[in-house]
């Protein structure tokens, strides 16, 4: 049974929850990709998908567009998948439980919505379906894995694209014409430890509930990151106990503000009443400052004596001090502009294996020098750690194109449209328009797209009506293109 079949635009919407039904997160987009492949097919289209499952449509201009300048209409297929704790959809293997609230919102219950970026994906397949809508020669290009550092884009082979045009639908916020992102890169560190066998009573800490969200776009907002905050927390009790870490867990993408981490450690039984103490009294202070975080929550637990493999107290105390030395959040605002954050960091995975440490951190900067001496530092952070690292995901800075042609057509059909000035502005958060022009000469792009909040978060929502006026604004491009 249709969710969203009432909602107009009535194609994109269709679309849109035809996708939802098929899990699409990042590292799983075959099945999306083949979806793509054989919606082109059905409308007897020209397709190319390549085996990382990146997917190029082409569709001739409409009568009368035919000597016009080719138009690349581009999004990414995947999705990040985060649900609220007590959700029992497997996101790998389900699709989405889809809702509209009353007051015009799509969320997904329990989970992320994948607004960023089915919808553009809906969008341009509603296009490339109707041949009733006026535009130029069209490149449809859907790439993957954008979340997990843009590698679909990076891998994409560009040769026979024509466009120079590129319209990507992938910015949260209607009214805002996006013409420059900073670059990035994600550096993971993997730290050796050995575990032994250590009899102590089993301590569980839990920071749950906090807001999260995207490191690019709300890297400025105050979030907590649960990540380096359990650093700062088991680091307090370090000082005083002898603890033996056994699980330290939290966050699944670089470019999420981590909003849930978990800690598991052993301590001598007759300090277990100290912990808790300390665990209540440092959470006392503590919840005060966090006033972006007004649900989040310490849950700390005492178990059992038990026999156990886990790290000796040292190996924690290196896992503490790694993390103690790690940069989050903003770094640097911007000289240029007011209010743009220039440089950020975010710890937006931890994982302890069973004989190792991970801790990955997404590095974004619009100063090229400024990302690269970060990631030197990480580097050099984690050598003196005794940790290995490895930088990948790497993704240039998209330039300010100053004599761009596209920008001030696409500012004058919004103004016609709704009777007010767009925002022109540059993002934090990473695009795919900066390795799209590395790749294609001469390329002029800008990204756009419908009010779109709460992302990478279980509280994902998008505005129906946001989407309606969009789609209406992608159509009065086109046609003037």
């Amino acid at each position: 049974m249709s969710v969203l079949e009432h909602l107009n635009p009535k194609s994109v919407f269709s679309i849109f929850e035809q996708m939802c039904a098929i899990p699409h997160g990042s590292g799983n987009t075959k099945a999306i990709s083949d979806f793509c492949v054989a919606f082109a097919k059905s409308h007897g289209l020209a397709v190319r998908q390549d085996t990382h499952n990146n997917v190029i449509i082409w569709k001739n201009a409409s009568p009368g567009y035919e000597g016009h300048p080719g138009v690349i209409l581009q999004g990414h297929l995947d999705m990040v998948c985060a649900k609220a704790p007590d959700c029992p959809i497997d996101m790998a293997k389900e699709g989405l439980q889809l809702e509209v609230t009353e007051d015009g919102w799509v969320t997904a219950r329990g989970t992320t919505l994948g607004g960023d970026d089915g919808i553009a994906v809906a969008m341009g397949l509603a296009v490339l379906g109707d041949d009733n809508l006026a535009h130029p020669p069209l490149e449809a290009v859907f790439t993957v894995d954008e979340e997990i550092g843009l590698l679909g884009a990076a891998d994409l082979d560009c040769s026979d694209l024509k466009g120079r045009l590129l319209l990507n639908i992938d910015s949260e916020e209607e009214g805002i014409l996006t013409v420059g992102c900073a670059g990035g890169s994600r550096c993971d560190m993997l730290l050796p430890l050995t575990r032994q066998e250590t009899e102590g009573v089993l301590c569980t800490a839990s920071l749950e509930n906090f807001t999260g969200g995207h490191s690019g776009i709300e890297i400025n907002k105050g979030r907590a990151n649960t990540n380096q905050l359990m650093g700062v927390f088991l680091r307090h009790l370090s000082k005083e106990l002898p603890l033996c870490l056994t699980k330290l867990e939290g966050g699944k993408f670089d470019n999420a503000i981590t909003n849930h981490t978990t800690a598991a450690f052993l301590l001598p039984a007759d300090l277990a009443e100290k912990a808790r103490e300390m665990a209540d009294a440092w959470w006392k202070e503590t919840q005060p400052t966090l006033a972006s975080d007004p649900n989040g929550k310490l849950t700390f637990s005492v178990g059992e004596t038990q026999h156990a493999p886990a790290l000796s107290q040292e190996d924690s105390s290196r896992i503490l001090r790694l993390l103690e030395q790690l940069p989050n959040g903003v770094q640097a605002m911007s000289k240029e502009i007011p209010d743009v954050v220039e440089t950020s960091a975010n710890i937006g995975i931890l994982h302890l294996r069973e004989n190792e440490f991970l801790a990955t951190i997404s590095v974004r900067s619009s100063v090229n020098q400024v990302w690269q001496k970060m990631l030197e530092d990480l580097k050099a952070t984690a050598a003196a750690a005794g940790a290995s690292s490895q930088v990948y995901g790497s993704y240039p800075a998209w330039e300010y194109k100053q004599d761009s042609t596209l920008r001030p057509l696409m500012a004058s059909l919004y103004r016609e449209l709704t009777g007010r000035d767009p925002r022109i502005e540059t993002t934090h958060g990473g695009l795919e328009c900066g390795l799209f022009s590395d790749k294609i000469p001469g390329l002029d792009s800008v990204s756009f797209g419908p009010d779109i909040q709460e992302v990478h978060t279980p509280r994902e929502k998008m505005s129906v009506a946001s989407v309606q006026r969009t789609w209406e604004f992608l159509l009065k491009i086109l046609e003037r293109l």
